[in-house]
């Protein structure tokens, strides 16, 4: 294999890689695989059988899925034995690779040669295909044409996402460490050498005592964000794909310290650039720029962490792949955007699509097209219990109880809200009645709790999930009050911030009175000219601007 070319932003058809799955529930919405050219190859039935699926390759022509059986099929073009058959034969028709058949995918990722690493469900790890700079993790420099299991330093670790870059390999684990190996030319694998590690090795230095709770890799760089919604990066920088205001390359962890104060919540790597998610739904972006996918309005790199400014609704996802120069981003009113290399276009600020679910503009508009995180299909003719739950809620044909809130009536069934609640379980034991009348919440607010009760979500405004925080309090479901938080969290903005907070302070919410509190002191010229700010209650004006003195918000 001849050495990397020293211009990592120049597209390479073998410099390939597809981003680790992001276990989120959008993905487990029903998605369109026909959009993907190579299911062409697969008849109506096979598609219909579908669950899991991740296309890759250097230009789309390799795929691997699930099916409902948890069985696992392959197809493509095969090369360097990266469809794990034992042979280097490709194949046309789908392929079964029985010697993962039966084990439940949680996450997957691959590189250029391409060589796969993939996490089962119970933290197992297993990888195949290229293996020239030791990627494989197995002590080798061998390819490997058949899925080996890598135990070395991982036996007692269940790791729960992968990520691959060009030709090396990270996993994070569920108690928050991360180990890599592979190619280390530039200080990808975080050692501080530029030596290639053959082995799984624990990635150290600053993130030691840090629990990492997400990571992504660009080509030869490396991303992981902590829980405390820092980032920390290492590996080639010469794009500035690091983040750190230079060029030079980093061998061992940094924090991005020009996002200080700023809570990250989700990263994602195309080819040399990089984009993060905060919790307040903004996105920032740095790196390579050359097709405009940074989303910055020109084609200048940047090394500093940029804004990207999508439309005044929020970003609850953002997607890159290693593949591609392609930027894509969905907004919580379901809009979504792409930018950068698409179909040839140097798109240089983020357009308005068509789609549905960032995957499409992978499907339809990246060069190769492939998947930027595991795809996950769900059935649309077979009900979960889960579901067939969710379609009973406020059924009168079922019921056997209903609440009277404000005149309205709210149907449910007695058994599952016994088994779902306690205060249900202890008031309902000996209760016959089939009405119950409550006066204590209004309407949208008691219908919202007992929905949940079939759901297990929220689909409220900001404003009544405070009333819900309410009801969750008195009722001591903390699950629930953690919820209302989260919807709070994600619909606060200028004008609602200081009823919010007062909110927060209310009900001891402490972490959502933290987030409020930040929020309004990062946006305080405008916070403190609302009508919410002149109304605060004394107490606890008193109380913000005492705490907003004691971390500078006042300072020139």
């Amino acid at each position: 294999m001849s050495a990397l070319p020293s211009d990592l932003e120049l597209s390479n058809p073998r410099e390939k890689l597809t981003k680790p799955v992001q276990a989120t529930l959008s993905s487990l919405k029903m998605l369109d695989v026909g959009k993907w050219p190579i299911f062409s190859l697969c008849s109506e039935e096979e598609l219909q059988l579908i669950r899991q699926a991740c296309v890759f390759g250097s230009a789309g022509n390799e795929v691997l899925y699930t099916t409902v059986n948890d069985e696992i099929f392959v197809l493509g073009t095969n090369c360097c034995g990266c469809l794990g058959l034992g042979d280097v034969q490709s194949t046309i028709e789908p392929r079964r690779l029985d010697s993962l058949s039966g084990k439940k995918i949680a996450s997957l990722s691959y590189g250029s040669g391409p060589h796969i690493v993939l996490a089962t469900a119970e933290g197992e790890v297993f990888t195949w295909g290229h293996n020239a700079y030791s990627q494989l993790g197995n002590g080798t420099t061998n390819h490997g044409l058949v899925p080996c299991q890598i135990s070395t330093n991982l036996s007692n670790k269940q790791v729960i996402e992968v990520a691959c870059g060009s030709y090396h390999s990270l996993v994070l684990t569920s108690d928050g460490e991360v180990f890599a190996w592979g190619y280390n030319n530039s200080g990808q694998v975080g050692s501080g050498s530029t030596v290639n590690q053959p082995i799984p090795r624990r990635v150290t230095g600053c993130l030691q005592n840090k629990v990492v709770v997400t990571i992504a890799c660009g080509q030869m760089c490396c991303m992981a964000v902590v829980d405390t919604g820092e980032v920390y990066v290492w590996g080639y920088n010469g794009n500035g794909q690091l983040g750190l205001g230079s060029s030079g390359n980093q061998p061992t962890p940094c924090r991005v310290a020009a996002l200080q104060g700023i809570r990250v919540q989700r990263v994602a790597c195309g080819y040399a650039h990089t984009l993060v998610l905060t919790d307040e739904g903004q996105v920032y972006a740095w790196g390579a720029n050359s097709y405009g996918q940074l989303g910055t309005g020109n084609k200048s790199n940047q090394s500093y962490p940029t804004p990207v400014t999508v439309e005044k609704d929020r970003i609850i996802e953002i997607a890159a792949c290693h593949s591609t120069h392609t930027s894509a981003a969905k907004t919580q009113g379901g809009h979504v955007y792409m930018w950068g290399q698409c179909r040839g276009q140097s798109v240089i600020l983020p357009h308005l699509t068509h789609f549905s679910c960032t995957d499409d503009v992978f499907a339809c508009f990246a060069t190769p097209a492939v998947s930027w995180r595991l795809l996950s299909v769900e059935p649309d003719d077979h009900l979960t219990v889960a579901e067939s739950l969710k379609r009973e809620f406020d059924n009168p044909d079922t019921a056997d109880l209903k609440f009277l809130v404000d005149g309205k009536y709210i149907y449910a069934h007695k058994v599952l809200l016994k088994i779902r609640c306690e205060h249900f379980r202890s008031s309902l034991e000996d209760n016959e009645d089939d009405i119950v009348e409550m006066s204590e919440f209004s309407y949208p607010v008691y219908r919202a709790f007992l929905e949940y009760l079939y759901t297990d979500s929220i689909s409220l405004s900001p404003e009544e999930a405070v009333g819900l925080l309410d009801l969750a309090t008195f009722y001591r479901e903390n699950r629930l009050k953690k919820l209302c938080q989260q919807t709070i969290k994600q619909g606060i903005c200028e004008e609602n911030a200081i009823a919010l907070l007062s909110a927060a302070v209310k009900y001891e919410a402490q972490d959502l009175e933290e987030f409020c509190f930040r929020f309004c002191i990062n946006h305080l010229t405008v916070v403190t000219q609302t009508s919410g700010f002149a109304e605060m209650d004394h107490d606890l004006l008193k109380n913000f601007i005492s705490k907003a003195s004691r971390v500078g918000a006042f300072k020139n």
